[in-house]
């Protein structure tokens, strides 16, 4: 189990949502209050963002350490500053190694992906059917061993079947196919996630034989107007909303947010 945040909207710094914030991702790190199946998530981390004027591929800055560990994040979030945000600490499922193949987010072209959850017993049930069901491309993407990589090809998989990408549509075909060889395997799964390409955000709370790990979202808050932010938790007191379960939340360039239920 990990913990994720998103964040699309007017350019800010870093460390405006990474550190300062009283719940920041970093306390998520050591001390997460919402998390059921883990203690803390001191297994490695991940940052992905997009440059605010160039149209170049996003950045992505990863550590095997714990992310309360960092000596160069304070330095980082005081220069870096960016429109769309992805943010991931990790507590590794057990047999699924610490490196930094397995730190998330993940990366195809422009496009950045994270995820909370797991799949049960993933090298004995759904690893294999997972890698036969992907073509070339999507195959070759997975450097790691994780569930979270198998589920990044497979979105990369319909992603690339899709005109004009529509994230909302692929992340929906394939949590419907993990449901259906899930149901057909006896495995439950779990799988908040997050893609972005920089201009829209769409994220996941879903699950099969199990509850989804928690997920809000947040519209133009005082401390962040014009944007959207999605958190396993919330990172400060305001008006934050509870995802609900089985149901994906899509956010466009114009901050236009859409709820699809399952």
């Amino acid at each position: 189990m990990c913990r994720l945040l998103g964040y699309l909207g007017e350019p800010i710094l870093l460390e405006s949502i990474l550190t300062k914030p009283a719940h920041s991702l970093i306390v998520q790190g050591y001390k997460p209050q919402e998390m059921q199946e883990a203690l803390i998530n001191a297994d490695g981390f991940g940052l992905g963002w997009y440059h605010t004027q160039k149209q170049t591929a996003p950045f992505s800055y990863k550590n095997i350490q714990p992310i309360w560990n960092d000596i160069n994040l304070k330095n980082l979030g005081r220069y870096i500053e960016s429109n769309c945000i992805l943010g991931h600490v990790r507590s590794a499922t057990p047999g699924q190694a610490i490196d930094i193949s397995n730190c998330q987010p993940f990366n195809y072209k422009n496009i950045l992906f994270i995820h909370n959850g797991y799949i049960d017993k993933f090298r004995f049930t759904l690893y294999k059917l997972i890698r036969d069901y992907l073509e070339e491309m999507p195959y070759l993407l997975i450097k790691g061993n994780t569930d979270s990589e198998h589920i990044f090809a497979l979105l990369i998989n319909e992603i690339i079947e899709i005109i004009n990408s529509d994230f909302q549509e692929a992340l929906q075909n394939i949590l419907m196919l993990l449901t259906e060889i899930a149901r057909l395997h006896k495995v439950r799964f779990l799988a908040n996630t997050i893609i972005t390409d920089g201009e829209q955000l769409v994220a996941s709370r879903f699950a099969k034989g199990a509850i989804p790990p928690s997920l809000y979202w947040l519209k133009n808050s005082p401390k962040f107007p014009n944007s959207v932010i999605v958190a396993s938790e919330p990172l400060f007191a305001d008006n934050w909303q509870k995802l609900p379960e089985q149901s994906i939340i899509k956010v466009s360039k114009n901050l236009n947010l859409e709820i699809y239920q399952m």
